[in-house]
């Protein structure tokens, strides 16, 4: 395995003694370069893997070396030019975010660096050449490769690509290899982050009588277990099952999030669609059939509901999928290896985090992850729910407690919540972390009181699921303030409680409403 070693210059190194390290076998010789420290004491040789701009990365018989490119000359026909110097970025992965998502940010984020952007695309990958409007230089060449979530992966791993865009989690089998690849713990801090958010949502041609449907259902129906639509309350006619292609991240996430709590295989009669649109004009044509489709895809079809057997309903809407309420969403994902990108490309990865890049996103057609605060009054429904919903085992002054604490706060559109039966917080919650971590040390919440809520699924006794979502609460509020190294904690009033069963977002009478119940919330004052 090899090993990344970030050396900010020479002075580790002896200042009477020349180290030579020879290129690895089997590269280029094209590559090979020599780095020189100004005084000429110290030689640094091995084959350039590349360079930002500002750091030179080297692979070595030692493993890879970072250093930095202030103090030294590079000799040998593999060094760059550092006058012209063109930052390079490659993506690649799922062909929804590639073909909607990343381009309409390449082109905001160009236009506020005061660069052209021009495009062209063969096969399945697109080139954006960013280039400096008055000095007409080229400036970054970004390449998107767009296919799916498997080969964004597979491409990151063979070092074919700088990120991987994917619209499902790393695999800890993909995440082994990478770690063998010297990329690091790609689920580590900082190695995942969730570009935007989408959903699965079932959809139906317009005119369908049906208007709703459990998640059981749902997977019965995909299951091959419901076929006819007078078993959901429809006409008597067969169900057409409508997919996305299996090596799509939405087809996997499909299969995922739906078939598999419910431990079915998809049906041998579901139609496959290579894309979004394919798949929405298919539905739109079939006045009997049904498709799990992309939020962002949903188009002029017909959305049928979520609901369960208590009789809660959650509809997809945009702040349902941010707050990730709803059931079935489906983050899109951005992996990065642990070693530096381009200074460019870093602030291209930041835009797309800003206010501005995430209305580019939401323009697009996706959810943005821009954090709202929701007051306790547009939440009627949810307190009427916890009233309807509360099991045996909530007692009256639970509620009254609850809402005496939230009363006068607002809701913030981030969650959190953990891996199945473990205390650790998921992809996308660790994105979550991040993105809360950064607003505390930019200050945007100093002065207010942020409360980190726990809420538990209904099994089990409703003491030990008060202190099992209390623990979560703390689980989550330690690993934002960890992350918020810089943050001015004196102008912060920070604590966490936890209301167990107390506020169930949906029927607790199957693993998908189970899972959307157990979450932590935060709340402001």
């Amino acid at each position: 395995m090899k090993k990344l070693v970030r050396a900010a210059g020479f002075a580790a190194l002896s200042f009477s003694t020349v180290v030579t390290l020879a290129a690895l076998p089997g590269r280029l010789a094209a590559q090979d370069v020599t780095l020189r420290s100004t005084d000429g004491a110290v030689e640094l040789s091995g084959t350039l893997l590349s360079f930002d701009g500002e750091f030179y990365r080297l692979d070595t018989v030692y493993g890879e070396l970072t250093v930095d490119g202030s103090g030294v000359s590079c000799e040998g026909p593999g060094c760059p030019s550092l006058l012209d110097f063109v930052a390079e970025l490659d993506i690649s992965g799922a062909a929804t975010m590639g073909d909607l998502i990343l381009p309409a940010l390449i082109e905001a984020f160009a236009g506020r660096q005061g660069l052209e952007m021009t495009q062209s695309r063969v096969g399945d990958t697109a080139e954006f050449l960013l280039t400096d409007r008055e000095s007409r230089k080229l400036k970054a060449r970004f390449r998107l490769r767009m296919t799916n979530s498997d080969e964004g992966f597979a491409d990151l791993i063979a070092d074919e690509a700088d990120i991987a865009m994917t619209v499902r989690e790393i695999t800890q089998e993909e995440a082994r290899h990478g770690a063998e690849a010297g990329l690091g713990d790609l689920k580590a801090r900082g190695r995942v982050r969730v570009l935007s958010l989408d959903a699965l949502v079932a959809v139906v041609a317009p005119g369908n009588p049906v208007q709703a449907i459990s998640t059981p259902q749902l997977a019965d129906v995909f299951g091959g277990k419901i076929r006819n639509w007078s078993e959901l309350g429809g006409p008597d006619a067969p169900i057409t099952l409508h997919l996305r292609d299996a090596g799509s991240g939405l087809g996997q996430a499909a299969e995922a999030k739906v078939l598999a709590p419910a431990k079915l295989k998809l049906a041998g009669s579901a139609i496959r669609h290579r894309g979004d649109a394919a798949l929405s004009a298919a539905v739109m044509r079939d006045p009997f059939g049904i498709g799990l489709a992309s939020y962002a895809a949903r188009s002029d079809l017909q959305v049928l509901n979520l609901t369960g057997a208590c009789g809660f309903t959650l509809a997809p809407t945009r702040r349902t999928i941010k707050t990730e309420d709803y059931p079935l969403t489906a983050p899109m994902f951005l992996y990065l290896p642990a070693r530096r990108l381009p200074k460019l490309a870093r602030e291209f990865l930041s835009f797309t985090r800003s206010s501005s890049g995430q209305l580019v996103i939401r323009r697009a057609g996706f959810v943005d992850q821009q954090p709202e605060e929701i007051v306790i009054g547009d939440q009627g429904d949810r307190l009427s729910n916890a009233i309807r919903g509360a099991g045996e085992d909530v007692a009256l002054d639970t509620l009254q407690e609850m809402v005496g604490r939230l009363w006068g706060m607002k809701r913030l559109s981030i969650s959190f919540r953990f891996e199945a039966g473990s205390v650790r917080l998921d992809a996308q919650s660790r994105s979550n972390v991040e993105q809360l971590a950064r607003s505390l040390e930019i200050g945007r919440y100093d002065g207010r009181e942020l409360l980190f809520v726990g809420f538990s699924d209904g099994q089990g006794p409703a003491a030990g699921n008060k202190t099992i979502s209390e623990r979560r609460a703390r689980r989550a509020m330690e690993a934002v303030l960890a992350a918020a190294e810089t943050a001015n904690r004196e102008r912060l009033k920070v604590s966490s409680v936890g209301f167990g069963e107390a506020l169930p977002m949906a029927c607790d009478d199957s693993e998908w409403g189970r899972q959307v119940n157990r979450r932590v919330e935060v709340w402001l004052r």
